[in-house]
């Protein structure tokens, strides 16, 4: 998915494979520094520091999120769920768009490329922002404030045969949002500035998270054993991941300063953290977070073990990359760790029969349930 790698030049980019609310996202990332600048110990320590911090925060708060999502009938929050043919799929439909770019950059001009995915990623980057925003502006806007409702529905068909395609509902502080959102948008498709990239690095991450739901614990690992091969292969057994890292330019990753200390919000040299390390084990750790509530225990054993595993792991994939100044696929270490750790403390509790047999349904397929000829008879 990823890679962490050191990359000779300041402005090297990550390539993405697609938008974070398909089933197609992600990305091939690195860990950055840069080869002629020489960065001290206490800004190495800040940048990795910061990135591990910032890849914290979507995965804490969209498995969250993903939880009340997951009940959700709006259309603009109802969460993709990733079966198990989608998931042996990925790794295929991934590699195919990874070599795509690969020979896109190759063959046409990158600076046109880049303009395009500049204008397409402006766009995702505000809607996903201002869906990212709309919690917290609910809470911080008083009760007084003039909040209109507003629904947005499209419908095929007429009659008994009338279909929904759009159906959401938003407010005035959803329209605010929209508008800040944009400001943002604008100051990054202008400036390119790393603190722009990471507003709309995390809202994606956050939204993939949120947004992204794994049907069951074997898909997740289907999913996570197919990227684990993935990543190991294009990092280690071609360029193309690297190639492609250094064309592309996106906010599909979280940067932050190496000389932040010397130059301030200017400084140009940075540490990158792909939004793939992020979203890819973040999902799987949603999963086990709804898993937790499901058993209506009051306590969040899988959800802290997989996440204080996502530490290990990137902890781990900074150390190795640090010790033998080589190309690491943070995948490799990840995997493991968020897929062993909860299964150990399944096997310790008893639960991993439990945990294996939890399966999770779309709002769409639970209606059509709730609507059945079967669920009326019941209620009689």
């Amino acid at each position: 998915m990823s890679e962490v790698e050191p990359v000779p030049t300041a402005a090297s980019e990550a390539a993405v494979l697609d938008a974070l609310n398909s089933t197609e996202s992600n990305g091939t990332e690195a860990l950055n520094a840069t080869a002629k600048f020489v960065a001290t110990p206490e800004g190495t320590a800040l940048a990795y520091g910061s990135l591990v911090f910032m890849a914290l925060l979507p995965i804490f708060f969209g498995a969250l999120r993903s939880v009340s999502c997951s009940k959700s009938k709006n259309t603009s929050d109802m969460p993709e769920t990733i079966t198990s043919r989608d998931a042996a799929r990925f790794p295929i439909i991934a590699s195919c768009t990874l070599f795509g770019l690969y020979l896109f950059f190759k063959v046409f001009s990158q600076e046109y490329i880049n303009m395009l995915l500049s204008v397409y990623f402006f766009v995702l980057g505000v809607l996903a922002l201002s869906h990212t925003m709309s919690p917290l502006m609910s809470r911080i806007f008083p009760a007084s404030f003039p909040n209109k409702q507003y629904q947005l529905l499209f419908t095929q068909g007429s009659g008994e045969s009338k279909e929904e395609i759009v159906n959401y509902e938003f407010d005035t502080k959803n329209l605010v949002c929209l508008v800040i959102s944009s400001v943002v948008g604008v100051w990054y498709l202008l400036k390119k500035h790393w603190i722009a990239n990471n507003l709309f690095g995390l809202a994606f991450a956050l939204n993939g998270v949120e947004l992204l739901h794994l049907n069951n614990v074997s898909t997740g690992c289907i999913l996570l054993g197919g990227l684990f091969v993935y990543d190991v292969f294009w990092v280690f057994g071609t360029n193309v991941m690297v190639t492609v890292a250094k064309s592309f330019e996106a906010p599909i990753k979280l940067v932050f300063p190496q000389d932040l200390l010397e130059k301030g919000l200017d400084a140009r040299n940075f540490a990158m953290l792909g939004l793939g390390d992020i979203v890819i084990p973040g999902i799987f750790i949603a999963l086990l977070l709804r898993f937790d509530v499901s058993l209506k225990k009051n306590s969040r054993t899988y959800f802290y073990s997989s996440f204080l595993a996502y530490i290990f792991g990137l902890g781990l994939t900074i150390f190795v990359m640090h010790t033998f100044k080589h190309a690491q696929p943070a995948l490799l270490y990840l995997v493991p760790a968020c897929v062993g750790f909860p299964v150990i403390v399944a096997l310790l509790k008893g639960e991993l029969t439990e945990m294996f047999r939890y399966e999770e349904t779309s709002p769409e397929e639970a209606g059509i349930k709730d609507d059945s000829p079967d669920s009326e008879k019941k209620d009689q």
